[in-house]
């Protein structure tokens, strides 16, 4: 992967603070466009504001849902995800109920990720969905478990973490698991992501997005090898 515009559509440009003010969505925006990322990836408060800066380019907008714990009841999550989608989002990084994995609760998972995917399902261009499943908490069995009832319910992507969580973040062998166990949907990668030669390391090992706030770092790395 050494193309500087086939690397960047890989990259969701994340600003996740909770201390980011607009003059940071602006400027996050703005290189979003300068360097030709697939998407930026920002709290709800923002999503107008990016929409009304991104409205005539091509690149989308990306919010998170139940963020960062999971533990918002199915309700919410649905109820967060139409007023996003509502604001201007055109994708929807939501975590997952993690004791649900935890506990192999199926069911309840189940009518999760269908009730929130109804939600992006309702629009036309359809929104896509991503469920973010804290992988570094979980042990190989319980990635397994949450990668089927997603793949089987449907959504786009399975996303390997919140770049939250004091576990860690996203793993190649995570990677690897999901792109076995939710073969048909995207594989996102994030968390840790701050280097050039981490981004190959993700994507040679099947990812298919990448979240990452250091974004602009990366692509300047490329340049330097060019």
């Amino acid at each position: 992967m050494s193309n500087a515009k086939n690397l960047a559509k890989y990259i969701d440009h994340t600003l996740l603070s909770a201390t980011a003010v607009s003059s940071d969505i602006k400027k996050l925006c703005e290189e979003a466009v300068e360097y030709g990322f697939h998407s930026i990836c920002i709290n709800p408060r923002w999503v107008s504001l990016a929409a009304d800066i991104l409205e005539r380019t091509p690149v989308k907008i990306a919010t998170v849902v139940g963020f960062p714990l999971g533990a918002d009841l199915t309700e919410i999550k649905a109820a967060q995800a139409k007023a996003a989608i509502f604001e201007g989002a055109d994708e929807i990084d939501m975590v997952a109920d993690i004791a649900a994995i935890l506990e192999g609760d199926k069911h309840y998972l189940n009518s999760q990720l269908r009730t929130v995917l109804q939600q992006c399902r309702s629009v036309r261009p359809a929104v896509l969905l991503k469920v973010i499943i804290e992988s570094a908490v979980l042990d190989d069995e319980q990635i397994k478990l949450a990668c089927l009832v997603a793949r089987n319910v449907g959504v786009d992507f399975v996303k390997t973490s919140t770049g939250m969580n004091p576990a860690g973040g996203a793993s190649i062998r995570a990677v690897k698991l999901i792109k076995q166990w939710a073969s048909g949907c995207g594989v996102k990668a994030a968390g840790g992501i701050k280097t050039l030669e981490r981004a190959r390391e993700f994507i040679r090992a099947g990812a298919t997005r990448l979240g990452t706030s250091s974004s602009v770092d990366i692509m300047e790395q490329l340049k330097g090898e060019e």
